[in-house]
């Protein structure tokens, strides 16, 4: 078969633009209504996108006068959306700082179970005070302890999702007997972070386990995507950016011991779609002047971990920021915010523009034609195996990406028509289901 595109769908309640909430066409309370998600939900599976992806944090994001806050609990939400649905992915953000493996992993395999076998995790460490000190905490860990916990934790969690053979019920009604306990493995974990005595309450899910994603692209987090992930949703502004990350984790797959091929690399795209060059260039312009770039500088200031006040509109970022080994935080995307502004000597009110849309990942407005050439183009020249679609606005930038560029790509054959009889999410992506830990013989699945 020819090699095919992987499409996720990253919603996020309005759009992914900023101003977004503040169109005329938009719902200012959509983010939590569930009826919203579903439409969405059921708009990606009309264009067979492989999955979807609910981004989330365990804080309150920011001031919620700059655009609409809170969101709903990505499990529960993504629970509902796998009864409205068929065939689509659901991939939710869980963190790896500020929660038990018992519990998330038991969450993970009830979604999977729920959905037949199409449940993801994005792996997260949670950078961030805020999120800190809603646990107990005075800070954030350091960036290294966080992975280095994310590590433990996952190890734990593939104990417990092999903690059930796949053929331990036995459901013997003549004999009396339900299941067999000799295929019932408890963790007995004791490690530097957890210490996990028995056994999953929930039998082992459709997939094994989830689709494990990862989204950092510091050296820490590439160190862990080579090891654990599966798909990693990443950010870069050019071609030749995102073929050296590709080409480097691919290799780094490899050196430790995994498939190049069994991890895919999607990078995110915000489309703004228009009939013509100049009706998109329209569109975008639009989005930008309904910006509020106080809002704009505060967030700038957090990121960059510069004092309220640092930054002037129509100036350039100042001299002397830290350097991305100071930054405790999100280090990818603060190194990737400043080599921007550096690289195309932006103002700060013309890097607020640019980061409005996707807070650092790419950003096009062009035809239908335009946007499916930048992605053929992309994933044909070693930059990616698909992409993290990020629609700026929404339901209406989804509903444009499906109707008008998705028939293009599949007319190119790079996407595929239909589902097919791959029915859950590990095989849509490729991968093989993974065998048991613990078990002494394979299963018949």
């Amino acid at each position: 078969m020819t090699r095919q595109l992987h499409l996720n769908a990253f919603l996020m309640n309005t759009g992914h633009h900023e101003a977004s909430w503040r169109l005329p066409e938009s719902d200012p309370y959509a983010h939590v209504e569930l009826n919203h998600y579903v439409r969405l939900a059921r708009a990606a599976e009309r264009g067979s996108f492989d999955s979807l992806f609910l981004a989330d944090g365990p804080q309150l994001w920011g001031n919620i006068a700059q655009r609409p806050a809170g969101a709903l609990e990505p499990l529960t939400l993504l629970t509902a959306l796998a009864t409205a649905t068929e065939h689509i992915g659901l991939i939710a953000t869980a963190s790896t700082s500020y929660n038990s493996p018992y519990n998330l992993a038991r969450k993970f395999a009830s979604l999977d179970i729920i959905s037949g076998g199409r449940a993801g995790w994005n792996i997260v460490t949670t950078a961030g005070a805020e999120a800190a000190r809603n646990f107990g905490l005075d800070a954030e860990p350091a960036h290294a302890e966080r992975y280095a916990r994310a590590a433990e934790f996952l190890d734990v969690a593939l104990k417990l999702w092999d903690s059930w053979e796949d053929d331990a019920i036995v459901a013997d009604k003549a004999a009396g007997v339900w299941g067999d306990d000799a295929k019932i493995h408890p963790p007995r974990h004791k490690g530097r972070y957890f210490s996990v005595e028995g056994a999953l309450n929930v039998p082992r899910a459709p997939q094994g386990y989830p689709l494990l994603v990862q989204a950092g692209s510091s050296e820490d987090g590439k160190a862990f995507a080579a090891r654990y992930a599966e798909a990693v949703f990443t950010a870069q502004q050019t071609i030749e950016d995102a073929q050296d990350f590709y080409a480097d984790l691919k290799s780094r797959t490899a050196a430790a011991g995994r498939d190049p091929e069994h991890i895919k690399v999607l990078p995110g795209i915000v489309p703004v779609i228009g009939s013509t060059e100049a009706e998109a260039l329209a569109n975008e312009r639009v989005l930008e002047d309904h910006i509020v770039h106080e809002h704009g500088v505060q967030r700038l200031e957090q990121l960059l971990q510069l004092e309220p006040g640092t930054l002037e509109l129509d100036a350039q970022l100042p001299d002397g920021l830290p350097t991305e080994d100071a930054v405790e935080g999100a280090k990818s995307r603060y190194t990737l915010v400043v080599e921007l502004a550096r690289r195309e000597r932006l103002t700060v009110r013309q890097l607020i523009a640019r980061l409005g849309g996707g807070r650092g990942h790419l950003t096009f407005a062009g035809t239908p034609e335009q946007i499916a050439d930048k992605i053929e183009t992309w994933f044909t020249q070693g930059a990616a195996d698909g992409f993290n679609i990020m629609p700026a606005v929404l339901p209406s930038g989804l509903d444009a990406f499906v109707d008008h560029v998705v028939p293009i790509l599949r007319a190119r054959g790079l996407l595929r028509t239909e589902y097919g009889p791959r029915r859950t999410l590990r095989e849509r992506y490729g991968l093989p289901r993974p065998a048991n830990q613990y078990a002494r013989t394979p299963a018949l699945v």
